[in-house]
């Protein structure tokens, strides 16, 4: 045996990560339902001085339960119970989400008929979305608004998927070809955006509670 070869080293074996434990509730179990507006940012701080939850939401407490793009609207969940917050954040779980999209163009079913048999994106194909094309919904107005070509009509779909990937609708509709001017997230859920106004919200406490 060479007197120089080196001994092999030790297998080393990694722990795997525990979970994090849920932190106990202080005080009764609350549900904040927001109707985030554009150019919000879904947190509580921000070092750049942007909008966020801060500006709008005066609870103790809460935190999100998932996320709303920055040049996104609509509903945004918020809860002290970390085992909910984890329930509706977990893609796992499936939450559905309806989103309202209004853009470019004017789609045909057949245009739509990828996202309904689930359209792969660059990071992989997605589950089947439900989506249909509707009337323009009755929002606020937005700020600032969409800037839209005259020369091209615009289309209002609802998308209702299962899944929370980066920028998901938008580059659905993007990859069949009709780029996304804005996106409002009507429900999560059993929780809708009916009654609350842009900017505004419903908190829901206890046996509220879905």
């Amino acid at each position: 045996m060479n007197k120089f070869a080196k001994a092999p080293k030790p297998r080393r074996f990694k722990r795997k990560a525990e979970a994090k434990p849920i932190k106990p509730l202080n005080g009764p179990r609350r549900l904040v339902l927001f109707n985030k507006p554009f150019d919000v940012l879904s947190q509580f701080t921000d070092g750049q001085g942007r909008a966020t939850l801060k500006d709008f939401i005066d609870i103790p407490e809460v935190y999100a339960a998932g996320r709303l793009d920055r040049d996104s609207e609509g509903l945004l969940l918020l809860t002290n119970d970390g085992k909910l917050q984890h329930q509706l954040a977990n893609p796992k779980a499936k939450t559905s989400k309806t989103y309202w999209a209004q853009v470019e163009g004017a789609p045909t079913e057949q245009d739509l008929a990828p996202l309904r048999s689930g359209v792969t994106l660059k990071d992989g194909p997605c589950l089947p979305a439900k989506i249909k094309i509707i009337a323009e919904p009755n929002l606020w107005p937005r700020n600032p608004p969409v800037r839209e070509r005259k020369s091209i009509p615009t289309t209002w779909l609802s998308i209702s998927i299962k899944e929370g990937r980066n920028r998901q609708v938008r580059r659905m509709t993007a990859a069949i070809g009709f780029p996304t001017l804005r996106l409002v997230r009507y429900q999560i859920g059993s929780y809708t955006l009916d009654g609350i106004n842009n900017g505004e919200y419903q908190q829901l406490i206890g046996d509220q509670i879905a």
